[in-house]
């Protein structure tokens, strides 16, 4: 079996092409990736099962001609590819919806038109349901707030257009966390992480009591992986471990980091919450135990460079 992964060289697609190299059934995986975020990091991991497995297509999203050049003798199309950019989500609406958008819209058209593709995965965002104080489950509605998630909201409108021709599955993740040797930084946990080994301290923007809907990158990456050949995994799930405060958070560093400081940026602004129900159908396709966030964020920190003085 032959995988495409598209954003495959990013922080989720570095973790799940590891995963899938592990698998005896997938003879090729093709990332495709344009590396405008210059992580480069998968293509000297020296994993033995990566060799002979993994091939590289650097190319655009929106180039037509090269995705669908890239899907031919394709069974399996996992679609990661997007702009993220967290602390910048509501900055810039066409810098979004350019890529989120309409790359995937051009994916879906190449899609329709790939005689091989027998399952699409698409990974969507929690940020589709905007805001809630209430407990979100899984399929409610979106209400998105920002520019990205109302361009992943879009995205997800062209992979259901396809859903009736292809077998197509909809995770909605929560904010992704974790060491992985392809880091994003921007993320709020990862973010904190750095900031406490490295610096002793951390910045909250508002008063620390907002709610955010949680998932380990390896959490993630196992169930992507197991998930490429069930038919019945069709529709949209969440893929979300926990919901916590930020304040939270700040609990747990300091059990790891005890002598570290944190304040507060414009505390007197209330920030939004966004529960997410952790429960979902896809539960049962996990093969990894999950673990506490203390037992997780002392891993990470075991994976950070060096200790400073």
């Amino acid at each position: 079996m032959n995988v495409l992964v598209t954003g495959g060289a990013g922080y989720i697609g570095t973790a799940l092409v590891d995963e899938l190299a592990q698998n005896p059934e997938i003879n090729q995986i093709i990332i495709y990736d344009n590396l405008t975020r210059e992580n480069r990091n998968l293509f000297i991991n020296t994993n033995p099962h990566l060799n002979g497995k993994v091939k590289l297509i650097q190319a655009d999203i929106l180039d037509t001609r090269r995705i669908r050049k890239a899907l031919k003798d394709v069974q399996v199309v996992y679609h990661l590819a997007a702009k993220v950019m967290a602390p910048f989500s509501n900055v810039d609406a066409h810098f979004f919806e350019q890529i989120n958008h309409w790359g995937t819209a051009e994916l879906a058209y190449a899609l329709e038109e790939a005689p091989s593709i027998i399952k699409v995965i698409f990974v969507s965002s929690t940020a589709v349901y905007g805001a809630s104080k209430e407990l979100v489950q899984e399929n409610a509605p979106p209400n998105p707030i920002t520019f990205y998630a109302s361009s992943k909201q879009r995205a997800e409108q062209h992979m259901l257009r396809i859903a009736s021709k292809i077998p197509t599955t909809i995770v909605r993740c929560g904010n992704v966390y974790g060491f992985n040797t392809s880091m994003r930084f921007d993320t709020v946990i990862n973010k904190f992480m750095f900031d406490a080994h490295f610096n002793n301290k951390i910045s909250i923007h508002g008063n620390g009591k907002q709610t955010r809907s949680f998932v380990h990158i390896d959490r993630v990456s196992n169930l992507l992986a197991n998930i490429y050949n069930t038919k019945e995994a069709s529709g949209i799930y969440h893929l979300t471990d926990k919901n916590l405060q930020i304040i939270d958070l700040v609990d747990a560093l300091k059990e790891i980091y005890p002598e570290m400081e944190f304040t507060f940026i414009n505390q007197h602004i209330t920030m939004e919450d966004l529960k997410v129900d952790a429960s979902t159908n896809l539960a049962q396709f996990y093969t990894i135990e999950q673990k506490t966030l203390i037992e997780e964020l002392n891993a990470f920190k075991g994976k950070l460079g060096f200790v400073p003085n």
